[in-house]
């Protein structure tokens, strides 16, 4: 099967395997995991924040951030198509009693005065405004990015209002790459991020949540009442260590490969539009011969696996385990199609 499903359907290179199987473990839950508290402090410090926390998953990371930053009864601002909504199993309510202020932006990029304009006004009818979300690259938005200005403007809405800021940055390094900018910046202006291991990184498992020390020592004990406690999962530490010493810079070809398969896909009748392609998602609005769940079914008949986000959406999503010449298959079996 080529799978196009998801860049979470990586498997770990042999090297990354063979640095596995090296990594020292400890009890992590005991603070006595080194690879676990390597890969904390390198994250932490390629950001240029104070420390870090490793989860099992992006979702926890997000949850964890959300419940650090606020109390029940607060407000989330986020955008409309953003994972902490769509994809965490309603965990912004249930985990941090907290409702959700929806924006509409572009393409899951909301602006400083979107922001500003949802704030609440001090009023015992409304809830508390607390924490602003932002996702970059937007998984819905077809892996679309920020531009690093908005985002500044955004963190001085959030800061002049006393509201935190989270980056739901499962992607990040996607847009970093693209936009050629230091994850330094990032660190500057975010009060905490959570970013995934497990996509285009290529790691099996584990995201890790970075912020400063007093905020990352409120959240581990947090990640203790969600069970996210790991013992002896140095192994997978080992893996994301090995995933940033060695799988950033190869982004760049996911980014790369997206665009000859949009180039592919736009040439087809039954494919109206394709969303601007920035990174490794290509996100096409499919009508006429096909429809998406249609399409889907067709390729997954020549062992060619996407998603169908919605009746219309097609997403492909490349990833390291992609080679040009599944790629090639996959456009030789659009064209006949």
């Amino acid at each position: 099967m080529i799978d196009f499903r998801s860049d979470t359907v990586t498997l770990p290179t042999p090297a990354m395997l063979a640095f596995m199987q090296e990594a020292p473990i400890g009890d992590d839950v005991f603070g006595e995991d080194p690879s676990i508290n390597a890969l904390e402090a390198k994250t932490a410090a390629l950001f240029g924040m104070e420390a870090g926390l490793f989860c099992p998953s992006g979702t926890m990371t997000n949850q964890l951030a959300i419940k650090t930053h606020t109390q029940a009864g607060d407000e989330v601002i986020c955008e409309e198509l953003s994972h902490i909504y769509q994809y965490e199993g309603g965990g912004i309510a249930s985990n941090s009693g907290c409702s959700v202020k929806l924006l509409q932006g572009n393409r899951g990029r909301i602006t400083a005065g979107q922001v500003l304009a949802a704030i609440n006004p001090e009023d015992v009818h409304k809830p508390i405004s607390k924490l602003v979300s932002l996702e970059n690259t937007c998984n819905r938005g077809g892996g679309a990015c920020y531009n690093f200005s908005e985002i500044e403007a955004i963190q001085k809405v959030a800061k002049s209002n006393g509201l935190g800021l989270h980056l739901d940055g499962a992607r990040i390094f996607n847009a970093i790459v693209h936009k050629k900018e230091d994850p330094q910046q990032y660190g500057k202006v975010f009060d905490s991020i959570s970013i995934c291991l497990s996509k285009g990184l290529g790691a099996p498992v584990g995201s890790v949540l970075i912020g400063a020390a007093p905020f990352i020592k409120k959240a581990r004990r947090w990640r203790k009442v969600f069970g996210g406690g790991m013992r002896q999962a140095g192994s997978l530490a080992a893996a994301g260590i090995y995933a940033l010493d060695h799988h950033l810079e190869r982004l760049q070809e996911d980014h790369t490969k997206a665009l000859i398969l949009k180039d592919a896909l736009i040439k087809k009748d039954f494919v109206q539009a394709v969303f601007e392609v920035e990174t490794n998602i290509v996100i096409a609005h499919i009508e006429g011969k096909f429809n998406a769940p249609e399409l889907v079914k067709a390729l997954k008949e020549k062992n060619i696996l996407a998603i169908a986000m919605a009746p219309a959406l097609i997403r492909f999503v490349l990833h390291l385990d992609i080679t040009d010449d599944m790629l090639a298959n996959t456009i030789a079996t659009i064209d006949k199609l």
